[in-house]
């Protein structure tokens, strides 16, 4: 490996995966914290607080901040999820000290102006709109909320329109000084990057954070569950779901090849049956959810309203069938699927320092390549299929938005999964 990880006094971790032959860098720090870190009453807030952290410093103004990056043809960017917030550059190699100085000085130094956060909220909410015209995000977070019913990890990453406008600066401000710790981050970097320059300037720049610990979450705890939003469009959306592992559990790979052999391309079994024998949709596809402590299997299609019955009872039956017998053929394709995409990813320096990072979040290590390849290649078809019944013993969750009144309900397609 060229990974190097080294703590600061003060807890943060720093690390670095350096790839020889390139020319530029990728790097960021990434702060384990996102939505399920908020309360009833300042839901989105973690989302709105990425998006101050780039309306000006003590030192640089909006303006200033995109162009310092852009200046030397570099890329600077954000995003929040529901366990991480995380914030990144990929520059060219002469010009990491820079992107990481802006980087600091953003989530150290912002001055969460007024006026600047009166504009930040309408465009907010100008992103829920688009979201709520989206019938596939409507869906998705219909799906979370029935799955989470009532908690932290169930809500809107974006929040509620009321909510977002009574945010003030002080939430903002309580919740990065409560939240963003060093020993709830980590600084990544990736690409051509030497160790200890990058620690050096971590150091001088993070250096001078007082430590705090990783704070507490409140439990995730699936419970499943249904959502119905009849409304007119071309299509329904369609979300079906049941437990799934947690990172870190001993079954969380052969989760991953259960997906890819169920629902994860063109060869898995939801496409050839769902689409290509039958023609009920054009998209269909599983995906695991995973949680530090929960997680959930996720499968999506968008399909006629008058088919989406049919489609979800196809998609139960070969559920089952995985339960009863995975065959050796597809886990193994399954398999080299996935190991095709991890040495894929292994090609972006955006990747390679992401991945890092989240490791080192998740894990408190960095797992190597090899060590991933070989939990992957140890699963076997035995094992998948023990997933997929592991799964069908837990409760369904079921979410649906379009024209989707002659749906079956939830209780139909549990006595289904139960015959």
């Amino acid at each position: 490996m060229t990974v190097d990880v080294t703590r600061l006094a003060n807890g943060l971790t720093v690390a670095t995966d350096r790839i020889d032959g390139v020319e530029t860098a990728a790097l960021g720090v990434w702060v384990g914290t996102g939505a399920r870190a908020e309360t009833a009453a300042n839901n989105g807030v973690a989302h709105l607080l990425e998006h101050m952290a780039f309306k000006g410093t003590a030192k640089r103004s909006a303006a200033q901040i995109a162009s310092e990056i852009e200046d030397v043809g570099g890329h600077l960017n954000a995003y929040t999820s529901r366990e991480v917030t995380a914030y990144y550059a990929r520059v060219l190699k002469e010009d990491s000290a820079l992107a990481l100085d802006v980087l600091a000085d953003i989530l150290l130094n912002s001055t969460f102006d007024a006026a600047e956060l009166d504009r930040e909220r309408e465009v907010i909410l100008q992103e829920i709109g688009q979201a709520n015209d989206t019938p596939e995000d409507v869906a998705h977070d219909a799906f979370h909320a029935a799955a989470y019913p009532d908690q932290p990890v169930g809500r809107s990453i974006l929040g509620e329109p009321d909510i977002i406008r009574a945010i003030g600066r002080d939430a903002v401000i309580d919740y990065i000084s409560g939240r963003y710790l060093p020993g709830a981050m980590v600084v990544s970097a990736a690409g051509a990057v030497d160790h200890d320059t990058f620690v050096a300037m971590a150091t001088r720049l993070f250096g001078g954070m007082a430590p705090g610990p990783a704070p507490l979450l409140e439990p995730a705890l699936y419970k499943g569950g249904e959502k119905r939003i009849v409304k007119a469009s071309e299509q329904a959306h369609i979300y079906f779901g049941l437990p799934g592992p947690q990172y870190g559990a001993d079954d969380y790979y052969a989760a991953h090849v259960f997906c890819a052999l169920y629902g994860g391309g063109m060869s898995s079994r939801l496409f050839q049956e769902v689409r290509e024998k039958r023609g009920l949709c054009y998209s269909i596809y599983s995906y695991l959810s995973a949680l530090a402590d929960s997680g959930m299997f996720g499968i999506y299609a968008g399909t006629d309203g008058a088919q989406a019955g049919q489609a979800l009872e196809v998609a139960i039956d070969e559920l089952k069938s995985v339960a009863m017998s995975a065959g050796v053929g597809e886990t193994n394709r399954a398999k080299a699927q996935l190991r095709a995409s991890l040495l894929m990813s292994r090609e972006s320096t955006s990747m390679r320092a992401e991945q890092l990072a989240q490791q080192l979040l998740i894990h408190g290590r960095p797992l190597s390549t090899e060590e991933v390849r070989a939990k992957v290649d140890a699963v076997d078809p035995a094992a998948v299929s023990a997933v997929a019944a592991a799964a069908l013993a837990g409760a369904p969750t079921l979410a649906l938005v379009g024209p989707v009144e002659g749906a079956p309900s939830l209780a139909a397609l549990t006595a289904r999964l139960a015959a």
